[in-house]
């Protein structure tokens, strides 16, 4: 059974092979990312991120998920050298680079914890992968072609792990260097990253293709990470262990 719905502006969608699966089992998840974009959206004055930023709510005011998150982006900009950051360019507040993994992530712990072992979560083109598909197989995600729109470069075959990318191609220069923030990112165009789920393969992609053509040498020295670079000249470099991933089991 698959569905999906527009929240947090842009496709989520679900998965589940399971038998025992239920509409209610779909709603509690859906419900959970409604949840997520009402308290973290840059975009809504009613969130909590905003009202952090008009002044609203003091620090010793903020929720335990709030600060859960905030806690784990201090953790991704130390362990990036600061290339994370949820300092935007207007100097507000935006946790968005790593809640949607997180929140990905969060909703695969629901999943897990109704029981059922057998689905894919998707949202914005990130993806949390668990058991096998309807065919019995490893989950198939493709990485699009950054120069091809609907083109397939590489399809992966998962179970488990999470998939993220970042990159120019869709959404044009939205990603800061934060050491040169006034210089773009022309020299990559898209950075994907595979991890043992969403939250850390999303939270390290954006940083990660913040560094421009070292990003992948980054991806490469975390050994639970594999990464696939495309520059500039369409030119596709990758981590020691990411071809295992295209191998059909």
């Amino acid at each position: 059974m698959r569905q999906e719905r527009a929240i947090m502006g842009m496709p989520i969608s679900i998965e589940i092979v399971d038998v025992d699966v239920t509409q209610s089992d779909f709603d509690k998840v859906f419900d959970f990312f409604v949840y997520v974009d009402e308290k973290f959206s840059t975009y809504k004055n009613s969130s909590e991120t905003s009202q952090i930023n008009q002044g609203i709510i003091r620090e010793n005011e903020y929720s335990d998920d709030m600060k859960e998150v905030i806690r784990l982006c201090s953790e991704t900009a130390r362990q990036t050298n600061g290339y994370f950051t949820t300092v935007a360019l207007d100097a507000s507040f935006d946790p968005l680079g790593l809640v949607k993994g997180w929140a990905i992530y969060k909703a695969s712990l629901i999943l897990d914890d109704l029981g059922l072992k057998n689905y894919f979560i998707e949202a914005g083109g990130d993806v949390q992968t668990k058991g096998k598909n309807i065919n019995g197989e490893n989950w198939n995600v493709g990485i699009r072609n950054p120069f091809v729109k609907n083109e397939i470069i590489k399809v992966l075959y998962l179970s488990g792990q999470g998939i993220a990318t970042s990159g120019t191609y869709a959404r044009g220069q939205h990603i800061v260097n934060t050491l040169k923030p006034n210089l773009p990112i022309t020299e990559i165009v898209a950075l994907t990253v595979v991890g043992p789920n969403i939250y850390e393969a999303d939270r390290f992609a954006t940083a990660a293709f913040a560094m421009g053509k070292d990003g992948i040498n980054f991806i490469e020295k975390l050994e639970y990470l594999e990464g696939y670079m495309v520059d500039n000249l369409g030119i596709a470099t990758y981590t020691t262990g990411f071809e295992k991933l295209t191998q059909k089991i």
